[in-house]
Protein backbone atom coordinates (compact mmCIF):
# COMPACT_ATOMS: atom_id res chain seq x y z
CA UNK A 1 0.00 0.00 0.00
CA UNK A 2 1.28 3.46 -0.86
CA UNK A 3 2.19 5.77 1.97
CA UNK A 4 -0.40 8.40 2.81
CA UNK A 5 2.51 10.84 3.11
CA UNK A 6 3.01 10.68 -0.67
CA UNK A 7 -0.49 11.99 -1.40
CA UNK A 8 -1.02 15.50 -2.71
CA UNK A 9 -3.52 18.00 -1.34
CA UNK A 10 -6.73 18.66 -3.24
CA UNK A 11 -6.50 21.51 -5.75
CA UNK A 12 -9.96 22.89 -6.55
CA UNK A 13 -8.54 24.92 -9.46
CA UNK A 14 -7.69 21.67 -11.29
CA UNK A 15 -11.20 20.23 -11.03
CA UNK A 16 -12.66 21.85 -14.20
CA UNK A 17 -10.01 19.96 -16.17
CA UNK A 18 -10.76 16.66 -14.42
CA UNK A 19 -14.50 16.39 -13.76
CA UNK A 20 -17.66 17.39 -15.54
CA UNK A 21 -18.95 20.43 -13.66
CA UNK A 22 -22.59 21.44 -13.63
CA UNK A 23 -23.51 24.68 -11.80
CA UNK A 24 -25.88 23.98 -8.93
CA UNK A 25 -25.16 20.26 -8.77
CA UNK A 26 -25.43 19.44 -5.06
CA UNK A 27 -26.23 15.76 -5.28
CA UNK A 28 -23.01 13.79 -4.79
CA UNK A 29 -24.73 11.68 -2.14
CA UNK A 30 -27.02 10.32 -4.86
CA UNK A 31 -24.77 10.22 -7.94
CA UNK A 32 -21.29 11.47 -8.66
CA UNK A 33 -20.39 13.50 -11.73
CA UNK A 34 -18.07 11.79 -14.23
CA UNK A 35 -14.30 12.09 -14.36
CA UNK A 36 -13.12 12.99 -17.85
CA UNK A 37 -10.64 10.12 -17.77
CA UNK A 38 -13.55 7.78 -17.07
CA UNK A 39 -15.48 9.04 -20.09
CA UNK A 40 -12.45 8.64 -22.35
CA UNK A 41 -11.71 5.12 -21.10
CA UNK A 42 -15.31 3.99 -21.59
CA UNK A 43 -15.51 5.47 -25.09
CA UNK A 44 -12.32 3.68 -26.06
CA UNK A 45 -13.68 0.46 -24.59
CA UNK A 46 -16.89 0.76 -26.62
CA UNK A 47 -14.88 1.25 -29.82
CA UNK A 48 -12.74 -1.81 -29.04
CA UNK A 49 -15.81 -3.87 -28.21
CA UNK A 50 -17.46 -2.80 -31.46
CA UNK A 51 -14.34 -3.89 -33.34
CA UNK A 52 -14.30 -7.29 -31.62
CA UNK A 53 -10.92 -6.44 -30.11
CA UNK A 54 -11.76 -7.17 -26.47
CA UNK A 55 -11.08 -10.45 -24.67
CA UNK A 56 -12.20 -11.44 -21.19
CA UNK A 57 -8.65 -11.79 -19.88
CA UNK A 58 -7.88 -8.25 -21.01
CA UNK A 59 -9.83 -6.95 -18.01
CA UNK A 60 -7.70 -8.74 -15.40
CA UNK A 61 -5.06 -5.97 -15.13
CA UNK A 62 -7.81 -3.36 -14.79
CA UNK A 63 -9.50 -5.33 -12.01
CA UNK A 64 -6.15 -5.45 -10.21
CA UNK A 65 -5.65 -1.71 -10.61
CA UNK A 66 -9.15 -0.97 -9.33
CA UNK A 67 -8.58 -3.18 -6.30
CA UNK A 68 -5.23 -1.55 -5.54
CA UNK A 69 -6.54 2.00 -5.95
CA UNK A 70 -9.50 1.36 -3.68
CA UNK A 71 -7.18 -0.20 -1.07
CA UNK A 72 -5.16 3.02 -1.10
CA UNK A 73 -8.30 5.15 -0.68
CA UNK A 74 -9.45 3.25 2.43
CA UNK A 75 -5.91 2.65 3.74
CA UNK A 76 -5.70 -1.11 3.59
CA UNK A 77 -3.86 -3.66 1.45
CA UNK A 78 -5.26 -5.14 -1.81
CA UNK A 79 -5.31 -8.64 -0.31
CA UNK A 80 -8.14 -7.53 1.99
CA UNK A 81 -10.31 -6.14 -0.83
CA UNK A 82 -13.02 -8.05 -2.68
CA UNK A 83 -14.88 -6.82 -5.76
CA UNK A 84 -18.64 -6.95 -6.17
CA UNK A 85 -21.51 -5.10 -7.73
CA UNK A 86 -23.97 -4.38 -4.88
CA UNK A 87 -23.29 -3.42 -1.28
CA UNK A 88 -26.38 -5.24 0.02
CA UNK A 89 -25.26 -8.50 -1.59
CA UNK A 90 -21.86 -8.18 0.06
CA UNK A 91 -23.41 -7.36 3.44
CA UNK A 92 -25.56 -10.48 3.13
CA UNK A 93 -22.40 -12.58 3.42
CA UNK A 94 -22.05 -11.51 7.04
CA UNK A 95 -25.79 -11.64 7.68
CA UNK A 96 -26.00 -15.23 6.48
CA UNK A 97 -22.98 -16.29 8.53
CA UNK A 98 -24.53 -15.44 11.90
CA UNK A 99 -26.20 -18.15 14.01
CA UNK A 100 -29.96 -18.07 14.65
CA UNK A 101 -30.88 -15.72 17.46
CA UNK A 102 -27.71 -13.64 17.17
CA UNK A 103 -28.18 -10.01 18.18
CA UNK A 104 -27.33 -7.40 15.56
CA UNK A 105 -27.36 -3.71 16.46
CA UNK A 106 -28.12 -1.25 13.65
CA UNK A 107 -28.88 2.46 13.36
CA UNK A 108 -32.46 3.72 13.19
CA UNK A 109 -32.98 5.38 9.81
CA UNK A 110 -29.83 3.93 8.26
CA UNK A 111 -29.86 3.06 4.57
CA UNK A 112 -31.89 -0.09 4.01
CA UNK A 113 -29.09 -1.93 2.17
CA UNK A 114 -27.23 -1.98 5.50
CA UNK A 115 -30.14 -3.28 7.56
CA UNK A 116 -32.36 -5.39 5.28
CA UNK A 117 -29.83 -8.25 4.82
CA UNK A 118 -30.07 -8.88 8.58
CA UNK A 119 -33.81 -8.26 8.98
CA UNK A 120 -34.74 -10.55 6.09
CA UNK A 121 -33.27 -13.54 7.93
CA UNK A 122 -36.23 -13.51 10.30
CA UNK A 123 -34.35 -15.44 12.97
CA UNK A 124 -31.91 -12.74 14.12
CA UNK A 125 -32.42 -10.33 17.02
CA UNK A 126 -32.05 -7.06 15.04
CA UNK A 127 -32.23 -3.89 17.11
CA UNK A 128 -32.13 -0.32 15.77
CA UNK A 129 -30.91 2.54 17.96
CA UNK A 130 -30.23 6.25 17.36
CA UNK A 131 -26.78 6.90 15.89
CA UNK A 132 -25.56 8.76 18.96
CA UNK A 133 -26.52 5.80 21.18
CA UNK A 134 -24.76 3.18 19.08
CA UNK A 135 -21.65 2.67 21.27
CA UNK A 136 -23.72 2.27 24.45
CA UNK A 137 -26.02 -0.24 22.73
CA UNK A 138 -23.19 -2.75 22.29
CA UNK A 139 -22.70 -5.34 24.99
CA UNK A 140 -21.52 -8.90 25.62
CA UNK A 141 -24.75 -10.25 24.13
CA UNK A 142 -24.17 -8.42 20.81
CA UNK A 143 -22.88 -10.55 17.93
CA UNK A 144 -22.49 -7.81 15.31
CA UNK A 145 -22.97 -4.11 14.71
CA UNK A 146 -23.81 -2.79 11.24
CA UNK A 147 -23.88 0.93 10.45
CA UNK A 148 -22.95 3.59 7.90
CA UNK A 149 -20.00 5.80 8.80
CA UNK A 150 -21.91 8.70 7.20
CA UNK A 151 -25.69 8.55 7.30
CA UNK A 152 -27.33 8.79 3.89
CA UNK A 153 -30.41 10.78 4.97
CA UNK A 154 -28.70 13.61 6.84
CA UNK A 155 -24.92 13.22 6.55
CA UNK A 156 -24.36 12.64 10.27
CA UNK A 157 -20.93 11.14 10.92
CA UNK A 158 -20.71 8.29 13.41
CA UNK A 159 -18.33 8.46 16.36
CA UNK A 160 -16.09 5.80 14.86
CA UNK A 161 -13.67 5.63 17.78
CA UNK A 162 -16.44 5.16 20.34
CA UNK A 163 -18.12 2.42 18.27
CA UNK A 164 -14.82 0.67 17.66
CA UNK A 165 -13.83 0.79 21.34
CA UNK A 166 -17.18 -0.56 22.51
CA UNK A 167 -17.13 -3.33 19.92
CA UNK A 168 -13.60 -4.34 20.86
CA UNK A 169 -14.47 -4.42 24.55
CA UNK A 170 -17.35 -6.83 23.96
CA UNK A 171 -15.98 -8.92 21.07
CA UNK A 172 -18.55 -7.57 18.59
CA UNK A 173 -18.05 -8.12 14.86
CA UNK A 174 -18.11 -4.75 13.10
CA UNK A 175 -19.54 -3.91 9.69
CA UNK A 176 -19.11 -0.33 8.50
CA UNK A 177 -20.66 0.93 5.27
CA UNK A 178 -18.37 3.50 3.61
CA UNK A 179 -20.64 4.30 0.65
CA UNK A 180 -21.29 7.88 1.81
CA UNK A 181 -17.74 8.35 3.10
CA UNK A 182 -15.01 6.88 0.88
CA UNK A 183 -13.84 9.49 -1.60
CA UNK A 184 -14.60 12.49 0.61
CA UNK A 185 -14.02 11.56 4.27
CA UNK A 186 -10.79 9.92 5.53
CA UNK A 187 -11.50 6.22 6.06
CA UNK A 188 -9.46 3.39 7.53
CA UNK A 189 -10.97 0.04 6.54
CA UNK A 190 -8.66 -1.90 8.84
CA UNK A 191 -10.45 -0.36 11.81
CA UNK A 192 -13.38 -2.70 11.09
CA UNK A 193 -13.89 -6.42 10.59
CA UNK A 194 -15.75 -5.68 7.36
CA UNK A 195 -16.54 -2.65 5.24
CA UNK A 196 -18.54 -2.21 2.06
CA UNK A 197 -18.74 0.64 -0.42
CA UNK A 198 -20.61 1.28 -3.63
CA UNK A 199 -18.57 3.60 -5.83
CA UNK A 200 -21.06 5.52 -7.98
CA UNK A 201 -21.54 8.34 -5.45
CA UNK A 202 -18.52 10.03 -3.89
CA UNK A 203 -16.04 7.98 -5.96
CA UNK A 204 -17.73 8.99 -9.24
CA UNK A 205 -17.51 5.53 -10.79
CA UNK A 206 -20.02 4.02 -13.23
CA UNK A 207 -22.70 2.14 -11.34
CA UNK A 208 -21.97 -1.56 -11.04
CA UNK A 209 -18.80 -1.72 -8.94
CA UNK A 210 -18.71 -2.13 -5.17
CA UNK A 211 -15.97 -3.16 -2.78
CA UNK A 212 -15.78 -5.23 0.38
CA UNK A 213 -12.87 -5.28 2.80
CA UNK A 214 -12.52 -8.04 5.35
CA UNK A 215 -10.14 -8.77 8.21
CA UNK A 216 -8.04 -11.91 8.15
CA UNK A 217 -10.01 -13.38 11.05
CA UNK A 218 -13.41 -12.77 9.44
CA UNK A 219 -12.11 -13.91 6.05
CA UNK A 220 -11.31 -17.28 7.59
CA UNK A 221 -14.76 -17.85 9.13
CA UNK A 222 -17.22 -16.15 6.76
CA UNK A 223 -18.70 -18.39 4.06
CA UNK A 224 -18.13 -17.06 0.51
CA UNK A 225 -21.71 -17.87 -0.45
CA UNK A 226 -21.46 -16.04 -3.79
CA UNK A 227 -18.36 -17.93 -4.90
CA UNK A 228 -17.90 -18.40 -8.62
CA UNK A 229 -14.94 -18.74 -10.92
CA UNK A 230 -13.54 -15.33 -9.97
CA UNK A 231 -13.23 -16.50 -6.36
CA UNK A 232 -10.84 -19.27 -7.32
CA UNK A 233 -7.19 -19.30 -6.33
CA UNK A 234 -6.53 -19.29 -10.08
CA UNK A 235 -9.69 -17.88 -11.66
CA UNK A 236 -8.93 -19.10 -15.17
CA UNK A 237 -8.39 -22.61 -13.82
CA UNK A 238 -11.66 -22.40 -11.88
CA UNK A 239 -14.13 -22.03 -14.71
CA UNK A 240 -15.46 -25.60 -14.45
CA UNK A 241 -16.31 -27.76 -11.43
CA UNK A 242 -16.68 -29.75 -9.35
CA UNK A 243 -13.18 -29.33 -7.90
CA UNK A 244 -12.86 -26.08 -5.96
CA UNK A 245 -9.86 -24.24 -4.59
CA UNK A 246 -10.75 -20.74 -3.45
CA UNK A 247 -8.34 -17.85 -3.04
CA UNK A 248 -6.91 -17.56 0.47
CA UNK A 249 -7.32 -13.75 0.48
CA UNK A 250 -10.43 -11.56 0.37
CA UNK A 251 -10.58 -12.38 -3.32
CA UNK A 252 -12.53 -15.51 -2.33
CA UNK A 253 -15.47 -13.11 -1.94
CA UNK A 254 -15.09 -11.68 -5.46
CA UNK A 255 -17.91 -11.98 -7.93
CA UNK A 256 -17.41 -11.65 -11.65
CA UNK A 257 -16.95 -7.90 -12.14
CA UNK A 258 -19.02 -5.72 -14.44
CA UNK A 259 -16.21 -5.09 -16.90
CA UNK A 260 -17.39 -1.80 -18.44
CA UNK A 261 -17.81 -0.38 -14.94
CA UNK A 262 -14.27 -1.42 -14.05
CA UNK A 263 -12.94 0.21 -17.22
CA UNK A 264 -14.52 3.50 -16.21
CA UNK A 265 -13.66 3.18 -12.54
CA UNK A 266 -9.90 2.77 -12.80
CA UNK A 267 -9.00 6.34 -13.88
CA UNK A 268 -11.11 8.04 -11.23
CA UNK A 269 -10.21 5.61 -8.43
CA UNK A 270 -6.54 6.19 -9.15
CA UNK A 271 -7.12 9.94 -9.00
CA UNK A 272 -8.87 9.73 -5.63
CA UNK A 273 -6.10 7.43 -4.41
CA UNK A 274 -3.56 10.17 -5.16
CA UNK A 275 -5.27 12.94 -3.14
CA UNK A 276 -5.24 13.54 0.60
CA UNK A 277 -8.76 12.75 1.84
CA UNK A 278 -8.39 15.28 4.65
CA UNK A 279 -8.20 18.05 2.04
CA UNK A 280 -11.23 16.67 0.18
CA UNK A 281 -13.23 16.69 3.41
CA UNK A 282 -12.11 20.21 4.33
CA UNK A 283 -13.35 21.47 0.95
CA UNK A 284 -16.70 19.66 0.96
CA UNK A 285 -17.53 20.14 4.65
CA UNK A 286 -16.45 23.77 4.41
CA UNK A 287 -19.08 24.36 1.73
CA UNK A 288 -21.60 22.51 3.88
CA UNK A 289 -20.89 24.85 6.77
CA UNK A 290 -21.16 27.88 4.48
CA UNK A 291 -24.64 26.70 3.49
CA UNK A 292 -25.57 26.17 7.14
CA UNK A 293 -24.51 29.72 7.92
CA UNK A 294 -26.63 31.07 5.07
CA UNK A 295 -29.61 29.02 6.20
CA UNK A 296 -29.23 30.21 9.77
CA UNK A 297 -28.57 26.76 11.23
CA UNK A 298 -25.64 25.57 13.31
CA UNK A 299 -22.61 24.39 11.31
CA UNK A 300 -22.37 20.62 11.24
CA UNK A 301 -18.94 19.96 9.75
CA UNK A 302 -20.53 17.72 7.08
CA UNK A 303 -20.45 17.42 3.31
CA UNK A 304 -24.18 16.61 3.42
CA UNK A 305 -26.59 19.24 4.69
CA UNK A 306 -30.29 18.47 5.09
CA UNK A 307 -33.27 20.25 6.59
CA UNK A 308 -37.00 19.52 6.98
CA UNK A 309 -39.15 20.07 3.91
CA UNK A 310 -42.36 18.16 4.60
CA UNK A 311 -44.33 19.63 1.70
CA UNK A 312 -41.45 19.58 -0.78
CA UNK A 313 -41.61 23.34 -1.34
CA UNK A 314 -37.88 23.95 -0.86
CA UNK A 315 -36.92 21.07 -3.13
CA UNK A 316 -39.25 22.42 -5.81
CA UNK A 317 -37.78 25.92 -5.47
CA UNK A 318 -34.26 24.52 -5.87
CA UNK A 319 -35.27 22.60 -8.99
CA UNK A 320 -36.81 25.73 -10.54
CA UNK A 321 -33.53 27.55 -9.96
CA UNK A 322 -31.50 24.79 -11.61
CA UNK A 323 -30.16 23.29 -8.39
CA UNK A 324 -29.93 19.50 -8.29
CA UNK A 325 -30.58 18.13 -4.80
CA UNK A 326 -32.52 15.21 -3.32
CA UNK A 327 -35.61 14.71 -1.24
CA UNK A 328 -34.86 12.25 1.56
CA UNK A 329 -36.64 11.27 4.79
CA UNK A 330 -39.06 14.21 4.65
CA UNK A 331 -36.40 16.81 3.97
CA UNK A 332 -34.07 18.37 1.41
CA UNK A 333 -30.62 16.82 1.13
CA UNK A 334 -27.77 18.77 -0.45
CA UNK A 335 -24.27 17.36 -0.79
CA UNK A 336 -20.98 18.96 -1.84
CA UNK A 337 -17.92 17.37 -3.40
CA UNK A 338 -14.82 18.17 -5.43
CA UNK A 339 -16.76 19.94 -8.20
CA UNK A 340 -18.74 22.11 -5.77
CA UNK A 341 -17.97 25.81 -5.34
CA UNK A 342 -19.07 28.85 -3.37
CA UNK A 343 -21.29 29.71 -6.33
CA UNK A 344 -23.27 26.51 -5.78
CA UNK A 345 -23.95 27.56 -2.20
CA UNK A 346 -25.06 30.99 -3.44
CA UNK A 347 -27.42 29.38 -5.97
CA UNK A 348 -29.10 27.41 -3.20
CA UNK A 349 -29.50 30.43 -0.95
CA UNK A 350 -30.87 32.60 -3.76
CA UNK A 351 -33.35 29.90 -4.75
CA UNK A 352 -34.62 29.80 -1.17
CA UNK A 353 -34.53 33.60 -0.86
CA UNK A 354 -32.18 33.41 2.10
Amino acid sequence: MSSVATLRPFDPHAVPHLFAMRPGYANAAALGLPFYGTLAAMREHLEQWEAGAVGAADFDPLVGRARAAYAQIVRTCPERVAIGSQASAQISLLAQSLPPGARVVTVAGDFSSVTFPFSVRGDLDVRAVPLEELPEALGPETAAVAFSLVQSANGAVADAEAVRSAARAHGVTTLCDLTQAAGVLPCAADDWDMTVCHTYKWLSCPRGLSFLTVSEELCARMVPAHAGWCAGADPWASTYGPDMELADTARRFDVSPAWPAVVGAVPVLEWFASVRPESLWAHAAGLGDALCEGLGIAPRGQAIVSWPDPDGADLAALARAGVVASGRAGGVRTSFHVWSTDEDVDMILRALDR
